[in-house]
């Protein structure tokens, strides 16, 4: 009975990993989009940065893993008309005092685990390097399968500037009364849309 009952075991385990499929699929840049949102005492300033190349790890249809990388070098403003100050943004953005995108191209976020959340959605715990800073972040994502079979990700995460080095006006820094309203908070926002190809 006991060899009967474990013969059984090893069939159902051999059969559910039959069924299991896991797959790499590459990331679509074009079709993808990082909208940053940083916040400021006197408002908030929005805009892009472009996907340079990354991919997800999907296992039946289940986000398990996956990472991607940034071209910091295009980080663009898009709440600013004026094109002289746009200019100024973008430019104070790509400087030392942020980003130094002449130093650090790229910034990467890479997925360390995933657990299926309530409701549908995933708690993911990644790695995000900016200006080679390496932190953890936790964030919530969700994953849907398209109709051509492709996948669309979503996430919104939330990193604190000051962790990776971009000190600029920040009350971590310096002090908050002496800056007044030229105080910039260091909860920086990104909205992430990841498009996989077909």
């Amino acid at each position: 009975m006991k060899f009967i009952l474990m013969a059984l075991s090893l069939m159902a385990t051999q059969a559910f990993a039959a069924k299991t499929t896991t797959t790499k699929v590459t990331i679509d840049p074009v079709k993808s989009s990082v909208v940053w949102i940083g916040k400021k005492v006197t408002g908030e300033h929005s805009g892009n940065v472009n996907l340079k190349e990354g991919n997800l790890t999907v296992e039946n249809d289940r986000l398990v893993g996956g990472e991607f990388e940034l071209d910091m070098a295009t980080i663009s403003n898009s709440d600013l008309s004026d094109s002289e100050w746009n200019k100024k943004l973008v430019d104070h953005l790509k400087h030392e005092d942020f980003f130094n995108v002449e130093k650090y191209k790229t910034a990467k976020l890479k997925i360390k685990n995933v657990i299926l959340g309530k409701g549908g959605h995933y708690d993911v715990m990644g790695d995000l390097t900016i200006r080679g800073v390496t932190k953890p972040v936790l964030f919530k994502a969700e994953l849907e399968k398209e109709k051509d079979a492709s996948y669309k990700a979503t996430s919104e995460i939330v990193f604190n500037r000051a962790d990776y080095g971009l000190k600029y006006n920040s009350g971590k820094f310096f002090d908050p009364k002496t800056l007044g309203d030229k105080l910039i908070y260091d909860d920086v926002t990104v909205k992430v849309t990841l498009k996989t190809k077909k």
